[in-house]
Formats: C-alpha cells, sequence, structure tokens
C-alpha cells in the first residue's frame, strides 16, 4: 500500500485561507500564503529535528559544497478530503535519501542493496585494477622506458633528417660552383662521386630509422602488455557506466495527473540536451508531485525555499523562495503537470497583452523608446510579441535591423531604435568602444553601507538553468558596474547605476552576490524575491546621433 506518512496537518486552522484556483506555475510565482505557511512550520522543524545533523552555514561560514540547500512544500488534499502538505529536499540530505517527514526520492541510489550500489562497487574495482596495474614499478619501467626511447628515436632521426638536407644543399653549391670551374670529365666524375654521397646519406637515414624501429618495437611489445590490458579494463568500465546510467535513466520514471508514465531518458530526449543533465529527477518539485500522484493527493500549490549558506557561484539568499530550476526541472514538469489546471505562463501572458511603446523621440534614423517592464526586447521562445515585433508594425518601411540593444524583460526604460542599417551599424559601434553613456536606476531591499563604489566579476550562464547567470572567475566575461547611492531609508536604497559592460542580468546579479553589493534589487525574482515588478530602470542614455553627429541624451524617470 502507499506511504502517506509524508502527509503533515497544518498546526494551525486554515479556516481562514482561500484556496488556490489553480496550481502554481513553478517557474514563475508569488507563494500562495498556504505555500508560506507550510515553509515556516518546515523551516521551524529544520531548526529542532534531531533525527540528523547538517550545519548549513547559518550561523557562520562552512567551508565546502552542498552547505545550504533547496527545500520545497507543496500543499494537498489527500484521500480523506484533509488540507495539508508535503515536504522535500534537493538532491542528499546529510548524506542521505531518506528522512522522516521528507517524501522519498524518486529512485533512491543509495540503497544498500540496489543495483546502483552492486554495480558502483563493480566500477569502482575496475578502477582499482586500472589503478593497480599503472602504478605498477614494473609497468612505470617499461612505459618510461619506451617513451625514452621513442623521444630519442625522435631527436636523432630528426637530426639525421637535417643532415641530409643540409647534405643536398651543400652538394647543389658544390656542383654549382664546379660547372663553371673545371672541364666536362672532371665536373662528370664530381657528379658521380656527389650522387654516391647523396645515396650513402639517404641509406645512412633509412638504416638508423631501422635500427630505432626494431628498438621501438622491441619496447612496445613489454609496454603493450600492461597498456592493453588497461585498455581492456577501461573499455569495459566504459560499456558498464554507459549500461548502469541507462538502467538508472529507467528508473526514473515520473506521472502525471493522468497516470501516464515516462521515464528521464524519453524525456530529455525531446530537448537540446539530448541527455539527462546530473540531477535531473533529483529536486524537490519533481519528488512532491511524484509522491502526491502515488497516494492519490490533489496537489494544490508549491513552493521552493532555499536554506542555509550561498554556494560561491549563485545567488541564494536564506529563506527566500526560488522558482523551479529550468535545465533540469522543465523538462520534467512539462510531463508531470499535463492534465493539470496550471496557473499560466507570465511571460506568455504579458505578451498576449496589447502593449503601448511610448515614442520619446524620432527621426528618419533613429527612434528612442520607453520599454514596458515584464516585455521582451525580441522575440522569445514562448512567444513572437516583442519590442521589435511592434516596431515592424510601427515602422513597415523602415530597413532596419530594428534592435541595436536589448534590456531584459523585466527591467523598464530607455532603448535606442534604429530604422537603417547605416543607422544600426554605427550606433552599434558605439555600444562597442563604450562611447555610449548609459544610467540605470534602481531600489535594493537593503541599505548599502558605502556611498559609491565599483563591483567587478565575471559572470557566464547557468547553463542548468537560464537565463539565470553564475558569478565565474574560470570562465566568465568580464563584467563591470559603476554604483552611486541616491538616497535611503530604513530599509531600502535607491542607486544610480552605470554599467561599463553590458552583460545579462548583469546589474540584478551584481546587487545581489555576496561579492557585490549582497543586496538584491527590490522585486527581482530571480536573485531576490518576487514582488509587483523588478525595481530596475533605465533611466538615462547618451550618444550621438548616427548621421548629424550631434550629441544626443534622453532621460525618462522610473515609475517607482
Amino acid at each position: 500500500m502507499p506511504n502517506t506518512s509524508c502527509f503533515t496537518p497544518f498546526s494551525e486552522s486554515i479556516d481562514g485561507y482561500t484556496l488556490p484556483e489553480r496550481f502554481t506555475y513553478p517557474f514563475y510565482y508569488q507563494p500562495h500564503p498556504l505555500c508560506i505557511l507550510a515553509a515556516k512550520e518546515l523551516q521551524n522543524h529544520l531548526q529542532t529535528q534531531t533525527d540528523w545533523h547538517h550545519d548549513f552555514g547559518i550561523d557562520s561560514f562552512v567551508e565546502g559544497t552542498n552547505i545550504g540547500k533547496m527545500f520545497g512544500v507543496m500543499v494537498v488534499k489527500n484521500s480523506d478530503g484533509e488540507i495539508g502538505y508535503l515536504s522535500a529536499f534537493s538532491g542528499k540530505l546529510a548524506g542521505e535519501n531518506n528522512w522522516p517527514k521528507f517524501v522519498p526520492p524518486i529512485f533512491d541510489m543509495l540503497k544498500v542493496d540496489g543495483f546502483y550500489r552492486l554495480e558502483e562497487a563493480n566500477i569502482s574495482s575496475i578502477n582499482n585494477q586500472i589503478k593497480t596495474i599503472e602504478q605498477d614499478e614494473q609497468w612505470l619501467i617499461f612505459k618510461a622506458n619506451y617513451n625514452n626511447l621513442k623521444q630519442q628515436a625522435q631527436t636523432e632521426l630528426q637530426q639525421q633528417k637535417e643532415f641530409v638536407k643540409s647534405s643536398k644543399k651543400d652538394r647543389e653549391i658544390r656542383r654549382s660552383k664546379a660547372r663553371q670551374e673545371l672541364s666536362d670529365e672532371l665536373f662528370t666524375e664530381l657528379c658521380e662521386q656527389l650522387k654516391q654521397e647523396s645515396l650513402k646519406t639517404q641509406y645512412d637515414y633509412k638504416h638508423l630509422s631501422k635500427q630505432w624501429q626494431e628498438k621501438l618495437n622491441e619496447a612496445e611489445i613489454e609496454y603493450n602488455n600492461h597498456k592493453n590490458r588497461i585498455d581492456q579494463l577501461k573499455q569495459e568500465r566504459k560499456k558498464r557506466s554507459a549500461e548502469l546510467q541507462q538502467q538508472i535513466f529507467n528508473q526514473y520514471q515520473f506521472l502525471n495527473i493522468r497516470g501516464e508514465q515516462t521515464n528521464v531518458g524519453d524525456i530529455f530526449a525531446k530537448t537540446p540536451q539530448m541527455v539527462p543533465p546530473s540531477g535531473a529527477g533529483e529536486c524537490a518539485a519533481p519528488k512532491l508531485l511524484q509522491y502526491a500522484f502515488l497516494n492519490n493527493m490533489q496537489p494544490i500549490a508549491i513552493a521552493e525555499f532555499w536554506w542555509g549558506q550561498s554556494p560561491k557561484s549563485e545567488i541564494r539568499k536564506h529563506g527566500n523562495f526560488y522558482p523551479a530550476c529550468r535545465g533540469k526541472c522543465k523538462p520534467i514538469l512539462g510531463f508531470m503537470l499535463k492534465g493539470m489546471d496550471v496557473d499560466p505562463n507570465p511571460i506568455v501572458k504579458s505578451a498576449s497583452l496589447d502593449k503601448e511603446i511610448e515614442i520619446i523621440y524620432e527621426d528618419s534614423e533613429i527612434a528612442i523608446i520607453n520599454k514596458p517592464a515584464e516585455f521582451l526586447a525580441v522575440p522569445g521562445k514562448v512567444t513572437d510579441n516583442s519590442v521589435e515585433l511592434l516596431m515592424q508594425k510601427k515602422y513597415p518601411d523602415c530597413t532596419g535591423p530594428f534592435i541595436v540593444h536589448r534590456i531584459d524583460m523585466s527591467t523598464s526604460g530607455i532603448m535606442i531604435i534604429t530604422k537603417t542599417k547605416e543607422a544600426n551599424k554605427n550606433i552599434q559601434a558605439q555600444f562597442i568602444d563604450r562611447s555610449i553613456k548609459k544610467r540605470y536606476v534602481a531600489v535594493l531591499d537593503g541599505v548599502l553601507p558605502s556611498d559609491k563604489g565599483t563591483i567587478d566579476l565575471p559572470l557566464r550562464a547557468d547553463i542548468d538553468d537560464r537565463p539565470r547567470q553564475l558569478v565565474c572567475f574560470d570562465h566568465g566575461k568580464p563584467a563591470k558596474t559603476i554604483y552611486k547611492v541616491i538616497s535611503r531609508t530604513e530599509t531600502q536604497t535607491k542607486v544610480y547605476f552605470y554599467p561599463v559592460t553590458g552583460r545579462t542580468h548583469q546589474l540584478r546579479v551584481h546587487s545581489a552576490h555576496p561579492m557585490g553589493l549582497n543586496t538584491p534589487i527590490i522585486g527581482d525574482d530571480i536573485y531576490g524575491t518576487k514582488t509587483n515588478r523588478l525595481h530596475l530602470h533605465a533611466q538615462q542614455i547618451e550618444f550621438t546621433h548616427p548621421t548629424t553627429g550631434k550629441k544626443m541624451i534622453f532621460k525618462v524617470d522610473e515609475e517607482f
């Protein structure tokens, strides 16, 4: 029989709460009040339970990875009509997959007598065999001898080649000089002598090459006796690893409310990735839905929050709610939510509405617009509606391209629109040489101690959770922002941002990251806390007109 022990009734009355009409759209949401209540109860459990120990790095910094964890709560109605909630954690917690109160994993790879542990032991045994052979003293001698002989052969043969080449050049000089100085008879004798010298150098090279090949063949026999065994073991390891991976894919079987079932391999086979990323199916949201479907529970609302120390590269604030990750979870949840009445994707919803684009200035070459918040600059994956599309409709006779730079969908403010190819090329050149000056205004969710400064943190895309960006000193692109405080209240700071570079989400990451301002922008649903809107506005831009050469400055004040 299904295990329903993970169902948790609310500890206080919820009579005053109204249930949502639809299930949460997990990639962009404001937590339902019941989810907030469930999260508070779960957080209290995390602080008081004694079943396991895990240092989340809340009180002091903890060196290492997987310190902070993502947790999820899902409000459900059980088969008896009771409203309660389920709890889950992403990945492992305190080194285990199963703990009281939390729903189990979809597949428990840590099960002692499971096939994963058994095959993992076999692969580990192969690794040990490879390591033993590679560390064998006799093998190391054979390997060093073979590599040394190869190097010596290469050196001597190269020297002989150079000698052959220089000898040929010397003979050509001698032949040319002799043609002018010697009689025909003596010249003929010299040519025969030069021919014999040429044959000898060729013979010497071939003889040397043959000698080295015999030495190398002899050394290679000893070398290959060990290397072939290593190669066989590596091939067996590769084959076992691939078969184990496929077995794991087959074990990650996901359900939806219709009773349909599929595995993680088949889900990702239909995506650009083709293969599931590491950890696919281990996040909280799929675990919660799977448990509800298996135990005849009706999912009502879901929310996920971060608990503990933030990873070094990501931005995760202790206690904040976050959407489900897109790289790992979106394909899986796309299948699991089939048949459920889910809140609409706000990007599609926003794009479906008629948008008014305010024109600040225009002439035959350019237009200056005020882009509304939550509107795409260019067509996206789920909708074509965008600034670019509206400009095409407004200026059907212009050649464009209209878009020469972008600002984030959630950000409002000034954009330059180019009506001709020449204007686009000119403005683009100004962006490249950084002669265009931009100023943003933002309200931060906290009080900054300093009045001004510079943030210099390289950024790259989080390939498992686009469009989220990561701070990465190894592979990130340079990103630099200058800031200046405008005003402060007891809880907020209003700032000007002057971006030196123009990376995706640069101002948002530089604001929120602990190595930046460590203070997210108000309303930042990715790196902070979602509110009515992102309080970030492209307020002012300064550039040179592409035709007249006149310096132009435009300013549009923020609406927050």
